[in-house]
């Protein structure tokens, strides 16, 4: 059924007539699809599997063709090496310029469609994201505060914001703060952190949760019945 035997069109695949309904179809266990997006959710990362989860965001990161894949056969002609071969055998295909512009052009996500979806209390519309989200830093602050790009905040400014820590001024004396040295090296790192008394080791990673959940008191609620 997926070839065609006969005619012009002998050994090419059967033409299909696709729909992409408004409304979310399932296209596998936890897989859905609707208008033009579809959403993953079967990969599960495990709590502390640090190479699944750099193996999944590297997935996710990647650009749309490989390095490496793509190779120019002509001036007409580039060829794109199939990452695994088809059931057909197939392990590259051919395309022109034209035809290349054209798969890449279907890639690029319609106008004004974010692509990022937040929920919860960062959603757009949650009466407490004011409570949570820093508001735009104000002109004025820009002026004081701006590094390199007009529209950049310096990261001591940016610290402050979201940690409250201010280090523009020393805590003990109340004077200005200046970059001495960056201290990069691991083991220069820890023997000053221990020697200052601050905790030199990473915090251990704890396995994601449930919110505990409440008890429900049956006993005090009064019952209808219709």
């Amino acid at each position: 059924m997926g070839l065609v035997s006969t005619g012009n069109r002998a050994g090419r695949r059967v033409r299909r007539v696709l729909s992409d309904p408004s409304d979310a179809v399932r296209t596998g266990p936890l897989c859905f699809a609707s208008s033009g997006f579809s959403l993953h959710a079967a990969t599960r990362i495990s709590a502390g599997d640090k190479a699944g989860l750099e193996r999944l965001c590297k997935y996710v990161s990647r650009p749309p063709l490989a390095h490496g894949s793509l190779q120019r056969l002509s001036e007409d002609e580039y060829g794109f090496k199939l990452k695994t071969p088809w059931s057909d055998g197939t392990t590259h295909i051919i395309l022109s310029p034209m035809e290349l512009i054209e798969k890449l052009a279907a890639l690029v996500p319609p106008p004004r469609i974010n692509q990022v979806r937040y929920h919860g209390v960062l959603a757009p519309n949650s009466k407490n994201r004011a409570a949570v989200v820093p508001k735009k830093p104000s002109e004025e602050e820009l002026r004081k505060n701006r590094g390199a790009s007009k529209n950049r905040l310096l990261w001591a400014a940016l610290l402050k914001r979201t940690f409250n820590l201010n280090m523009a001024v020393c805590s003990h004396c109340g004077g200005k703060m200046r970059i001495v040295a960056a201290i990069t090296d691991r083991v220069s790192i820890k023997r000053y952190l221990d020697g200052v008394g601050l905790r030199s080791e990473l915090p251990e990673i704890k396995p994601a949760r449930p919110p505990p959940q409440l008890d429900l008191e049956y006993d005090d609620c009064e019952y209808m019945e219709g």
